[in-house]
């Protein structure tokens, strides 16, 4: 009989910890026993998962103990409290925060990029940034092929990836817009309906947000190019879910858009979608919901030696977030 393994996750009652729930039961996970844990005000809340159901647990350091993997997609700050506790107790950690991304020894890891580097952890391993997965499933190929010279990145980034609260307040201020009634401001910086908010997370001192920081940063790691020139400005889009990224990517070697479009074809976790002449290329609306990254508009850019424009779409909540961490523990086993 196949192992089986007890598995917690922590912030079983957010968007992503939905989601991881309906992921592992999705890819029939070898569970022996699922804890489903969240804060003490969650505590008591039932989940149905298939035919059973589930009392949700307050997060504790004791909860881990017995635990073989844990899941955490409840913040950097429940993350940094507790993972070293899982960690105690013998379990192996899969955080979905930015915590520990940039920790020496710790893994930061993307199935189809880096898959080696899960068995070196002491631990923890790191789940990326949402918007630097999609990103660097679409460049690790053309790594590969050609060399990557410089990233420049612009995204359109779903208003999922600030939680329930906040895609709540996008379809009311929507509905408030709309019917000409005043559109209230709470959880979003601005308002989001019918425009766009060049702000995600905090601002530094050089200017760029943490956000923007991550995806440079986080980048480097995975694909072990320290130096890469790298520059990103990340953009609050008025969609409930689905980020879209411009990438405009200088190679070291010349590299058509239709040797591009074949490379992509051929690498893992990648869909091309792309023919302008019949309207086809990713949209949020499609990509949401499903787990690959999708990459369109494929095409050279002139303006210098080696240069390529694309376009691509993933699911922030599935392969931007719980859908990764599934494939990190299925590395594992």
């Amino acid at each position: 009989m196949a192992k089986k393994y007890r598995v917690a996750v922590v912030g079983a009652t957010g968007m992503v910890g939905q989601t991881m729930v309906e992921i592992l039961a999705e890819r029939n996970f070898p569970i022996e026993e699922l804890k489903l844990l969240a804060s003490a005000r969650s505590k008591g809340l039932r989940v149905n998962l298939g035919e059973r159901e589930y009392v949700v647990e307050e997060a504790l350091p004791q909860s881990f103990v017995g635990i073989d993997i844990a899941f955490f997609s409840a913040g950097g700050a429940i993350s940094k409290k507790l993972a070293p506790e899982a960690v105690r107790h013998g379990a192996v950690v899969i955080d979905n925060s930015s915590a520990f991304r940039m920790d020496e020894g710790v893994p930061l890891v993307i199935p189809e990029v880096n898959a080696e580097k899960v068995h070196e952890h002491r631990g923890i391993i790191a789940n990326p940034n949402c918007s630097t997965i999609q990103t660097v499933v679409a460049l690790e190929p053309l790594q590969r092929a050609a060399g990557l010279k410089r990233v420049v990145a612009a995204t359109y980034q779903a208003i999922s990836g600030a939680g329930k609260k906040a895609v709540d307040e996008l379809r009311e201020q929507s509905r408030a817009y709309l019917a000409g009634e005043r559109v209230n401001v709470e959880h979003i910086a601005h308002q989001l309906a019918f425009s766009l908010i060049p702000h995600i997370d905090l601002f530094l001192d050089n200017g760029y947000t943490r956000e923007e920081e991550k995806m440079v940063h986080e980048s480097r790691k995975i694909m072990d190019l320290p130096n890469l020139p790298v520059t990103a400005t990340t953009v609050r889009a008025p969609v409930v879910n689905g980020h879209s990224i411009v990438l405009n990517v200088e190679l070291n070697s010349p590299l058509s858009a239709e040797e591009a479009r074949e490379i992509f074809e051929a690498a893992p976790g990648v869909v091309v979608m792309d023919n302008p002449a019949e309207g086809l290329y990713p949209m949020p609306l499609q990509v949401s919901g499903r787990d690959e990254v999708y990459v369109g508009r494929i095409r050279e850019d002139r303006s210098v030696s080696h240069g390529l424009n694309l376009w691509v779409v993933a699911d922030n909540i599935r392969k931007g977030a719980a859908l990764n961490s599934v494939q990190i523990a299925e590395l594992l086993l």
